[in-house]
């Protein structure tokens, strides 16, 4: 969902060659693939948008999800390394367990309280271990054209259901795919290295998204606030994993837009007739 409109921007950038390579063309958790595509692209940058994401799934599949998201990264950080090439790597609210009231600062301790966030920090950890010139860039709450994602599933249940029930004690920011695309277009040409956080502007409930979801995309279905007892899963969540953003805002000199601004612009993209 990500790598799909990143790519997207980053070629229509007429001063930039990319490559890029998706499952079937790259393996991350091996090394001689990994070697293989880098001696292909010889890249000056490296984009690391791989994960496995499912975050109830990783509950019982963290050896496949360690594999992915810590070991596959941490081949990534040595090949780099071994060919002077500056790391991306995106990573996750979910290293933090969501105690805190405010939002969460790149400095603040990780503490995941999920199998998804213990394998998302530890391929942190190996990509800092491994790379020097590297940038860990943690996001969440992502939607886009491209992927499963929670905006597509609450239309979708709009349409089947006379209600939804949607949990309002959970807390984050939305992020548009094509929007971080863009700020991680500018994290990768600058000199930072270390942490930083990217989302859209200010938070919400996944209660007051569908809302929001709804009111502008319809049809008029009515959506009532649950608690996260009511919808028991696999994996707990955190209650507030709102990022601080305000060290990329820094190095790039841009604030990304609200999340509501950007969650219309998406579903009137979406709802336009495909030619």
């Amino acid at each position: 969902m990500l790598g799909t409109d990143l790519v997207a921007l980053l070629r229509s950038d007429g001063e930039l060659n990319v490559s890029s390579a998706d499952l079937g063309e790259i393996d991350i958790t091996d090394e001689a693939s990994v070697e293989q595509c880098f001696d292909a692209a010889r890249p000056d940058v490296a984009i690391n948008c791989a994960a496995f994401t499912k975050v109830d799934a990783c509950e019982t599949h963290e050896n496949e999800a360690y594999a992915v998201n810590a070991l596959g990264p941490g081949i990534l950080a040595t090949t780099c390394a071994r060919h002077g090439i500056r790391l991306v790597h995106i990573s996750t609210d979910y290293v933090f367990d969501g105690e805190k009231k405010t939002p969460y600062l790149p400095s603040d301790a990780p503490n995941p309280i999920n199998a998804y966030g213990r394998t998302k920090l530890a391929g942190e950890e190996a990509v800092a271990a491994n790379c020097r010139d590297h940038l860990i860039v943690r996001t969440e709450w992502l939607y886009g054209a491209h992927g499963k994602n929670f905006v597509g599933a609450i239309l979708r249940l709009a349409k089947e259901k006379d209600e939804l029930g949607v949990v309002a004690d959970q807390f984050g920011s939305p992020t548009y795919t094509v929007d971080l695309a863009a700020v991680l277009r500018e994290l990768a040409l600058s000199r930072a290295t270390g942490i930083t956080h990217a989302t859209s502007s200010g938070s919400c409930s996944w209660y007051e998204f569908a809302c929001e979801i709804v009111k502008l995309a319809g049809p008029a279905t009515p959506v009532r606030p649950i608690s996260s007892s009511d919808y028991p899963t696999p994996a707990r969540r955190p209650t507030n994993s709102a990022l601080d953003c305000s060290r990329t805002e820094s190095i790039t000199g841009v604030k990304m837009r609200d999340w509501r601004e950007a969650l219309a612009d998406f579903l009137r993209d979406e709802s336009r007739p495909q030619r």
